[in-house]
Formats: C-alpha cells, sequence, structure tokens
C-alpha cells in the first residue's frame, strides 16, 4: 500500500526546483499522493523547519513519508537521515537540527543513515547541490511506495547522536512564566510561545481575566502591557491584544484583526524572551 509524501523546502516557488522533487517522486510510482507542506521557509533557517514539521506530522496519517529539505550545509559531510517517530511516521532530511522539536515534543523511534552515494537518483551522480532532489526526494519516494523499508535504507544510528538546536526550557519563578518566541503564525502575526498550556495552567488565570505580558529582545524590552486571555480572537475588540491557547497546546499572543509581530517589530528564536503573569487586580478593575 502507498503512502503519503509530504515536501517541506526553501526553495520557494519562482523555478523548477519543487516540480523536480515532485516528479523524482511520481517517477517512482505515478500513484503516489503527493502534497506540500511548505515551500516558503525562509532560506537557511532550520529552527523554523523544525517547527514547521512539529507544527504538521501529527495531524497525517501513520506511514505517510515527510522530506523536509533546509540544508545550508548540501555537498559538505553533514549526514543524511531517516527517522522514525513513536507515533509511526517518516522524515527524510538533513541531519542538521530539522528534527528537534519532532524529537523533543513526539519522540523518536529509530533513526538509519542514508548513504548518498549507493542512495542517489539514477544517472545524477556528480551533482552535489540538488540532494533534495537526488537523494531526499528519490529515498522518501521510494519508502512511501513500498518499493523498500525503513530498515533497508541504511545502517542504525543512536538517537543521542542526532544534531539538536539549542532550546531553553520555560520556567515558572515567582508566579511568573519565562519562556522564548518560537515561531510566527506568519500570516496573521501572531507569537507561538515554547509555553505549554499546562505550564501556563500554575498560574491560576481563567479565560477572561488579565494577564501582563513582557518581551525582551536580549537585553532590550520591547514590550509590557496587560492582555486579556482569551478563549478566541472574537472574545476582544479588533486591535486589541490577547493571549490564547495555539494549535500545538502552546500560550501565543496576537491582536485581533492585526499582526502583534509587525506592530511591535518582535522576531522569534532563544533571543526572544517572554514573560507572563497574571495582572494585579487593581491594575485592570478599576
Amino acid at each position: 500500500m502507498n503512502h503519503a509524501i509530504v515536501f517541506q523546502s526553501d526553495f520557494g516557488l519562482c523555478d523548477g526546483a519543487v516540480a523536480a522533487m515532485h516528479g523524482v517522486a511520481f517517477s517512482e510510482d505515478s500513484n503516489l499522493k503527493i502534497f506540500d507542506l511548505t515551500h516558503e521557509i525562509p532560506p537557511y533557517d532550520i529552527w523554523e523547519a523544525s517547527y514547521r514539521l512539529i507544527q504538521t506530522v501529527e495531524y497525517w496519517p501513520e506511514g505517510t513519508v515527510f522530506v523536509s529539505v533546509v540544508d545550508p550545509g548540501v555537498g559538505s559531510h553533514r549526514r543524511s537521515i531517516a527517522i522514525k517517530t513513536k507515533s509511526n511516521r517518516y522524515i527524510i532530511t538533513p541531519d542538521n537540527g530539522t528534527i528537534t522539536h519532532v524529537k523533543l515534543m513526539t519522540g523518536i523511534e529509530e533513526v538509519r543513515l542514508i548513504q548518498e552515494s549507493s542512495s542517489h537518483l539514477p544517472h545524477s551522480e556528480l551533482s552535489y547541490t540538488f540532494h533534495g532532489r537526488d537523494v531526499y526526494a528519490y529515498v522518501g519516494a521510494r519508502l512511501a511506495s513500498t518499493h523498500i523499508t525503513f530498515e533497508e535504507i541504511g545502517d542504525l544510528l543512536e538517537v543521542d547522536s542526532l544534531e539538536l538546536l539549542p532550546v531553553i526550557a520555560p520556567v515558572l519563578e515567582e508566579k511568573e512564566i519565562e519562556g522564548t518566541i518560537d515561531v510566527l503564525d506568519v500570516r496573521f502575526g501572531s507569537l507561538w510561545t515554547n509555553i505549554p498550556y499546562d505550564l501556563f495552567k500554575s498560574l491560576g488565570v481563567q479565560r477572561g481575566e488579565k494577564v501582563e505580558v513582557t518581551i525582551q529582545n536580549d537585553p532590550r524590552f520591547v514590550y509590557q502591557n496587560i492582555v486579556t486571555f482569551a478563549k478566541s480572537f472574537a472574545d476582544v475588540h479588533a486591535g486589541e491584544s490577547l493571549v490564547y491557547i495555539n494549535s500545538l497546546q502552546n500560550m501565543a499572543v496576537a491582536i485581533n484583526q492585526g499582526s502583534f509581530a509587525n506592530a511591535y517589530n518582535i522576531g522569534t528564536g532563544t533571543s526572544w524572551k517572554i514573560k507572563i503573569k497574571k495582572a494585579p487586580r487593581m491594575i485592570y478593575e478599576n
């Protein structure tokens, strides 16, 4: 039985790179179901590639094969890998940190080394700059079409040997949570934090109540205000800020019908810190 294959890259759609990867997959098996996660990852942004995978992977059926190609080290000695998650999805990708959030939030069952010299699209052996087409799409399509098994891809690797991006865990101290702004809801400019709702519950804040949000980009303070913890955007007026639970069950900050990121020039990454605490009643009830 064929499985779906889902592509992600930083290639964009302005040339034929994505179509070439689709063509490789289709040539391997014309019955394959081919989909795209996104090809609008900012160039070389491994962190965002990692986050978009965890945003998506668990919602696809078991056996789905993801091919993620954000590969600033293409042609170097970085490894190419195939992973099987604990929930039985597969990811074909460079070993450069792309699987960081999947490993932390879903878990990895097994890792196989892709030997680029032997797992290579026929007649493309002289190309070292388009492994997305020549290695990853090719191996991913063979796996999704069941022309090879996961075990046949290559030798086992230790899960602990994988490259991971630095991650800072959120902390709760003195009734205030500090976390990081991991990624943007790009189109709408919401801030997605690494603060899970289960930790946020420790503050004892109910929906409709107020929290104090402070954002800094080391060491500069960028934003501080009192906002509503809301169920949805419709719970506040247009142009008003809110804190809500996003689709990953983490806390997020937004402006109803506006871009929070654009309004306050906020970026993402471990240097962008966010603090949330329950607002004193005397501030917001007067």
